[in-house]
């Protein structure tokens, strides 16, 4: 989701997480790899330690009911060299009372931002986080994941690339999201004592980044991870083009640092686009980017509520979608992070709010429409039932909400073997 919006829609919807009655709770201590590794196949464990959750979230019975395991485990980096992960395991303490197996959700999560303080295995720890100088960060993600272990269903969060392990998380990198989310559903299956193994039924599910990083993995999975027992994915929201999302949201509050995010992991991940960036940013723009790294994904300081269009960026004057776009190695690397060039093998549901802010409908549409036309049995759900807003809180960080609720039934029915829903004739 975008920056700038966390305790905000916390507060208007009423999901603020706390632990035991206070605003914020002492993390565990985690040594986080000292160097990006793989050892072994693909989402082999390097290291798994028991960690904590224990928070409430509003309008639910009790604590968060599961017990959680903070995993390294093996993967990718866009390039296909070896990296290491950090993730969470969550199994849950209810029993599993649908058909077959007990399910693993490899859940994608929302926008984090660049530091590895606010990834999900440190938030999951914490529920709240005060960034200074001003800012309040809460992990919205526990609502939907209670839900689901509420359900007996047991879930896997990835941090995605480079948080918790050194590097510059690349921010909606469409591979290394992908990449994360498939392994840690591989770690999670071959975890120890998880009463999981190899052939579980797997779910894909995201919102917005998140959304992202399951339509990524959907799309990877045939090729990637054939051999995950994938049954399904929820996409919500996708950012479905990276750029499109920087041309759109350009100089709305917030955003600022989201956009860096994504110039700080393409120039990561692409070295041949940092001289690049280095010769069109002024100093103003390698300030940003630079000051960027270690924010986490959301707040109500100053850096993150006021407006800074990327024009103000450059030496030319121009916005930086213009750089990108003149500019070969720049306009390579951010197609290449583009969904919609591969198609998912199992039925997927794909929901958009109609007036969305970030990520406008008609496009997300385009990528269900992409799917269809290579034979994926793709649901497109359009939500018109939230007004048009912008802002510190848009219409897109709103629908997280409804997407979340409306989800719960999709999955169910995909685990039980009941016909997926297709509507590739006729999409709204």
């Amino acid at each position: 989701m975008r920056s700038g919006k966390r305790a905000w829609v916390a507060a208007l919807t009423g999901t603020l997480i706390v632990a035991g009655g206070a605003a914020i709770a002492t993390p565990q201590a985690w040594s986080k790899p000292t160097a990006p590794q793989s050892r072994g196949a693909l989402g082999s464990i390097i290291r798994a330690d028991t960690s904590q959750v224990d928070f409430s979230v509003p309008g639910m019975p009790g604590a968060v009911p599961a017990r959680s395991t903070r995993m390294t485990y093996a993967s990718s980096t866009t390039n296909s060299s070896p990296t290491s992960v950090v993730g969470t395991y969550l199994e849950p303490l209810q029993p599993w009372t649908g058909p077959g197996q007990r399910p693993l959700i490899a859940y994608a999560g929302g926008t984090q931002g660049q530091s590895d303080q606010c990834a999900p295995s440190a938030m999951l720890s914490q529920g709240v986080r005060f960034q200074p100088p001003a800012d309040a960060i809460v992990e919205y993600d526990l609502a939907p994941i209670y839900q689901m272990l509420a359900r007996g269903m047991s879930v896997v969060i990835t941090d995605y690339h480079d948080l918790g392990v050194p590097g510059v998380h690349d921010f909606l990198n469409r591979r290394t999201q992908g990449y994360a989310v498939l392994d840690s559903a591989r770690a999670a299956l071959r975890l120890p004592g998880s009463g999981l193994n190899p052939r579980s039924p797997v779910m894909l599910y995201g919102y917005s980044q998140g959304g992202m990083g399951a339509g990524a993995a959907a799309e990877l999975q045939p090729k990637y991870a054939p051999d995950l027992n994938v049954r399904g994915a929820y996409i919500g929201a996708p950012l479905v083009d990276p750029e499109f999302y920087i041309a759109r949201n350009d100089g709305r509050p917030g955003v600022a640092p989201a956009i860096a995010w994504i110039l700080n992991g393409i120039a990561a991940d692409y070295p041949d686009t940092r001289p690049v960036l280095d010769a069109a940013l002024n100093n103003t723009g390698k300030g940003i980017l630079h000051d960027s790294v270690g924010k986490c994904g959301g707040g109500l300081g100053s850096s993150f509520v006021q407006p800074q269009n990327t024009s103000r960026w450059t030496n030319s004057g121009q916005p930086i979608t213009a750089v990108i776009d003149r500019t070969p190695v720049l306009k390579r690397a951010f197609d290449e992070q583009r969904l919609g060039g591969l198609a998912p093998s199992v039925p997927v549901r794909v929901y958009a709010a109609r007036n969305d802010d970030a990520m406008p409908y008609p496009l997300i549409r385009t990528l269900a429409a992409s799917w269809c036309g290579h034979g994926t049995p793709v649901q497109f759900q359009v939500d018109g039932s939230l007004p048009p807003m912008s802002g510190i809180v848009g219409t897109h960080d709103l629908a997280f909400f409804p997407s979340a609720v409306d989800s719960q039934q999709w999955i169910t029915d995909r685990l039980a073997n009941v016909p997926a829903p297709v509507n590739c004739g006729a999409l709204p």
